[in-house]
């Protein structure tokens, strides 16, 4: 299974400017964020401290979900 930073940048790069190009952008562009993490509570932990805007949590709550479907 690869990671879920992996996991998002297909969403990178996306002509549509939506919530998930949006967190995909910031996570290349953080160098903090835990790469290598497979783990739903040690990104969401991440993010509870260092959410890039308002609606991030949501996003990746769902698109965790779509990467738990996809990834197993």
């Amino acid at each position: 299974m690869r990671s879920f930073y992996h996991y998002m940048m297909r969403y990178r790069g996306n002509k549509k400017n939506n919530d998930e190009k949006q967190l995909a952008e910031w996570m290349f562009d953080d160098h903090s964020f835990p790469k290598q993490a497979k783990s739903y509570d040690e990104i969401s932990s991440y993010l509870e401290w260092n959410a890039p805007f308002p609606s991030a949590l949501s996003v990746f709550d769902q698109l965790y979900e779509k990467y738990k479907i996809e990834e197993e």
